[in-house]
């Protein structure tokens, strides 16, 4: 069912394991040469062009690419309430996480009465992208609305693929109207993060926003990195992701169901076991064998499970297991182990941690309070999950009377002079009686 890799009594550096540990490559070069035409195309003509694209790739026309307020409201109206009521849920803890997190302002002063108060500051404009393609994302609404709300963000915009209908899924818009986000548009693709960096006037209004953020497909991604510098990004996203270190107390069942819960996503999705133990390996393999042939994708997981980036890697010991996960730096890392906090503080690269037997991933999709937009590809290794600093821009201010400056003048004359930079010198000693 799933690839097995034999570590043991191998040497672990990081080059080794960066390079054996099974993990989905992605090269996006042939997407950005495809998108960069479409981008050009969509800045110059705008609104008529992603109406023209909306229809080659969508298959639809829509009248209007921002949804009616009657839409928003029709789809909130029809939610079925265990939906409505999950979602609700979802919100409410994703939100104590997220206004926990935002950040004040801090001041520290120094001699004379020097300050520098460093304050974070909300994105002014915000394009928020939820895919459509084997799934829908209700729950990706809610990881992109909540931080930017209690970011302070003043302007949001969605944008998700439109429907036979014309309109995005009824559950992403009933998801929106539950936030209070009025911004709908109907736009998919790399059209979509397109309009979002340049907006268009013709016809209808979409101003350009300042940050881009949400998960999509090779061509999203492609499209995010082409405008990267117009607009900020949230990340360059690769399929998902999640290593699972297993000890001798792991259950199988419980193992087998998590990866299998990632296969799900895509073909493309990696789904890694790391363990010590061949016989939980093989229990494992027995489990996916009655799992995957009894799940609703069959096909889908089963391609993912049998791909190059997904495997069973087989190590000496934990010692040798954490080290794998450091240098793998996943986006989802479970530690199904005996003790997995104290693991846990030994992990220092992944995107989230989820501990013990009932801390599956899927309770990260949905509920945990956590968000799941995470970094994918190893980059957790230097970077964040989505979160209430993604739409914080920090900026200090600096105020120096008289006596302060005077403290550090002599300081800054020398260092100007040092970097033969004397006009900086003289631009403070000048504020003194010295010559310009």
């Amino acid at each position: 069912m799933m690839n097995v890799l034999d570590f043991r009594n191998s040497p672990l550096d990081r080059r080794t394991l960066r390079t054996r540990v099974p993990r989905a490559s992605v090269d996006i070069s042939d997407a950005i040469s495809a998108v960069g035409p479409m981008i050009q195309d969509i800045r110059e003509r705008g609104r008529a062009a992603v109406l023209e694209y909306t229809e080659r790739f969508d298959h639809v026309q829509p009248d209007t690419l921002r949804v009616p307020a009657a839409a928003l409201a029709a789809a909130l109206e029809g939610l079925a309430p265990a939906v409505r009521s999950a979602l609700e849920e979802t919100i409410t803890r994703a939100r104590a996480v997220a206004e926990a997190d935002v950040r004040s302002a801090v001041t520290t002063e120094f001699t004379g009465g020097g300050t520098v108060t460093t304050r974070w500051l909300p994105v002014d404009r915000v394009g928020l992208y939820v895919p459509g393609g084997l799934a829908v994302y209700p729950s990706t609404v809610v990881m992109n609305v909540v931080p930017a709300q209690a970011a302070g963000v003043p302007s949001l915009a969605i944008a998700s693929p439109p429907q036979a209908d014309g309109l995005p899924h009824p559950t992403v818009l009933a998801a929106a109207a539950m936030l209070g986000v009025d911004e709908v548009w109907a736009m998919g693709g790399s059209q979509a993060i397109a309009a979002f960096a340049y907006g268009f006037d013709d016809g209808e209004d979409l101003e350009p926003v300042d940050l881009i953020t949400g998960p999509g497909n090779a061509f999203v991604a492609a499209a995010k990195a082409s405008v990267r510098g117009v607009v900020g990004i949230d990340a360059v996203a690769g399929p998902t992701e999640i290593i699972v270190l297993a000890d001798a107390t792991a259950d199988p069942r419980f193992v087998a169901a998590d990866l299998v819960s990632q296969a799900e996503h895509d073909p493309l999705a990696a789904s890694v076991l790391v363990t010590a133990e061949a016989s939980l390996a093989e229990a494992v393999q027995d489990e996916l064998r009655t799992q995957v042939a009894a799940t609703a994708h069959t096909d889908r997981v089963r391609r993912a499970l049998a791909g190059n980036q997904s495997g069973i890697v087989l190590v000496d010991d934990l010692d040798a297991g954490i080290a794998v996960l450091n240098a793998y730096a996943g986006e989802h890392v479970e530690l199904m182990v005996a003790d997995p906090q104290a693991v846990a503080a030994r992990v220092t690269n992944g995107g989230t941690l989820f501990l013990g037997d009932h801390s599956p991933v899927a309770l990260g999709d949905y509920c945990s309070g956590s968000n799941h937009v995470l970094p994918t590809l190893g980059t957790a290794a230097y970077s964040s999950a989505l979160g209430v600093q993604s739409f914080l821009k920090g900026s200090q201010v600096v105020d120096y009377p008289r006596d302060a400056l005077a403290a550090v003048a002599e300081h800054v004359t020398v260092l100007a002079t040092e970097e033969d930079l004397p006009a900086h010198g003289t631009a403070v000693t000048v504020r003194f009686g010295g010559d310009v």
